[in-house]
């Protein structure tokens, strides 16, 4: 990817302020359902603008860095729009954090891994990449995602799928300091373990020309903080019309956490394919884990200060058919990642995960 001040078009600038003021106008009126789904269009306009400007920043500071930029500007917004709907309906979204963070885990771990070793061994039969770093990635997720979703549902001092404050307490250190463990891990202490061997090696580092500039990174650094205030603030307006989609459609509450991990993921994902394409396997697993990474690692304490400081309910524990996929997941990626390589086989089993995924979330 080649990305200079050049490329820097009309629309990469425009949509994040439009959005912006549009946000900042619908906080003094009271639009009509068809503005708001004039506004729903901006804020997936928006939400792609703001990937697109922290992948300008992350390609100016490299890999695996840049993964790690992507992922937390993706967690931003999952977070931004998680408090929100909270603070908006706190009686009806005591499952929605679990709900998303649940929903981000399936969509990469099996959507975007699935569909990147699918691309990717198509062209070149077999996936390559860094098993070590990956692997401590997957087993990350595996103990975070075990304590934060299943883990509530077996505590014996209040009723599943609830956890006392002292363990939500827990479970939110818990959850940081492994996240931080692992951007230690990925960018400082063992930061070629997340690089491919013949990307890691000097004769195929990307040349320093085709880097974004200083003055072009601290532009997109700029939009990227306007994309993801009013990516946030259209969240808040738009809320009422996606509930009541939902609700009119008579389907699961659920549909709208997956809703909003889709949409948060859906440009980390479209960057994740394109890097499979041009044969970078290693990168479209660094976003993908990664993402996960920081959705549970940062979602999760962030959630559980917002439920303590304002006595929110927080249910965290998944029902019985999600842990089984859980389960899965963790299985299957284990058996994926471990031998540094992989066939279309593998690709297509994360795929079919992902499809149990998306029918059971719709017809549960």
């Amino acid at each position: 990817m080649s990305i200079r001040l050049s490329s820097l078009r009309t629309s990469h600038v425009a949509i994040p302020i439009v959005a912006l003021l549009l946000f900042v106008g619908g906080l003094a009126t009271h639009p009509s359902d068809a503005v708001l789904l004039a506004l729903g269009v901006v804020l997936a306009l928006a939400v792609l603008e703001a990937v697109h400007h922290a992948e300008v920043v992350a390609h100016r500071v490299g890999e695996p860095l840049g993964s790690l930029v992507l992922a937390v500007a993706v967690t931003i917004i999952e977070v931004g729009m998680i408090v929100v709907l909270m603070a908006s309906h706190p009686d009806t979204t005591a499952g929605l954090a679990r709900d998303t963070v649940f929903s981000a885990a399936m969509i990469a771990c099996n959507g975007i891994v699935g569909g990147a070793l699918v691309l990717s061994t198509f062209r070149g039969r077999i996936a390559r990449f860094n098993p070590e770093g990956i692997g401590g990635a997957v087993a990350a997720i595996a103990v975070l995602a075990t304590l934060c979703l299943v883990l509530p549902n077996y505590t014996l001092t209040t009723k599943g799928p609830y956890f006392s404050a002292a363990q939500l307490i827990f479970a939110a250190v818990a959850s940081l300091t492994i996240y931080v463990a692992f951007v230690s891990a990925q960018t400082i202490r063992h930061r070629d373990l997340f690089l491919e061997e013949a990307v890691a090696a000097p004769a195929a580092a990307e040349p320093a020309d085709e880097r974004p500039t200083r003055r072009a990174a601290r532009i997109s650094l700029i939009l990227l903080a306007v994309s993801l205030v009013a990516v946030v603030g259209l969240a808040e307006l738009t809320t009422p019309l996606i509930e009541s989609a939902v609700n009119d459609a008579g389907l699961p509450s659920s549909v709208v956490a997956v809703s909003i991990a889709l949409l948060v993921l859906l440009p980390e994902a479209i960057a994740a394919l394109r890097a499979s394409r041009r044969g970078d396997v290693q990168k479209s697993l660094n976003l993908a884990y990664g993402s996960v990474m920081a959705s549970i690692g940062l979602t999760i304490p962030v959630i559980a200060i917002v439920a303590l400081a304002f006595d929110y309910s927080l249910a965290l524990g998944l029902p019985n058919a999600a842990i089984v996929l859980l389960a899965l997941t963790v299985a299957v990626s284990t058996l994926t990642i471990v031998q540094g390589r992989a066939i279309l086989l593998q690709g297509v089993a994360h795929l079919a995960i992902f499809g149990a995924f998306i029918v059971l979330a719709f017809n549960p």
